[in-house]
């Protein structure tokens, strides 16, 4: 669990953590440079979800041996998918991480939404859907490995 004190909202103990793929953690399907190292320090202090369409098949091989769990979405709709999880592993302790139009519900809905503008860009709803901006997915993981950064940059 990773305990944060966020300014103007108070304390958050945050169990788990979703990522998006595509354009989250992956550009064409593969994984940003340094994502499996950083995925390891962090799986040892909450749960790890990725929740994808995985439209390039690539998801699963890559993150094999790494303790995440990959969810793929099996409706027409990920938005709704993506809120429906979050909720059921519970909004309140739980962080988004996203850059498309299908992740805005569960960054806006999560107790901490981290949103990613990286090289496939992000849908322009999700600088109103997150609490946090960065520029790639090891960033959004250093948020989380060091969370002062988060109070640093949230506080009034």
């Amino acid at each position: 669990m990773i305990k944060i004190d966020i300014p103007g909202r108070g304390p958050v103990n945050i169990h788990n953590v979703i990522f998006d793929y595509n354009g989250t953690l992956a550009l064409d399907g593969k994984p940003a440079e340094g994502l499996k190292e950083a995925f390891e320090v962090l799986a040892g202090r909450v749960n790890l979800y990725i929740v994808t369409a995985d439209t390039f098949g690539t998801v699963k091989n890559y993150f094999k041996d790494i303790p995440v769990k990959v969810v793929i979405i099996n409706s027409d709709c990920g938005k709704t998918f993506k809120k429906n999880f979050l909720t059921k592993l519970g909004s309140e302790k739980t962080v988004a991480v996203g850059n498309g139009r299908n992740d805005a519900g569960m960054l806006k809905e999560s107790c901490l939404g981290i949103g990613i503008i990286g090289p496939e860009g992000c849908f322009a709803g999700i600088v109103n859907a997150c609490d946090i901006l960065v520029t790639s997915p090891v960033h959004a993981i250093g948020l989380l490995l060091n969370p002062d950064r988060i109070k640093a940059t949230l506080r009034y």
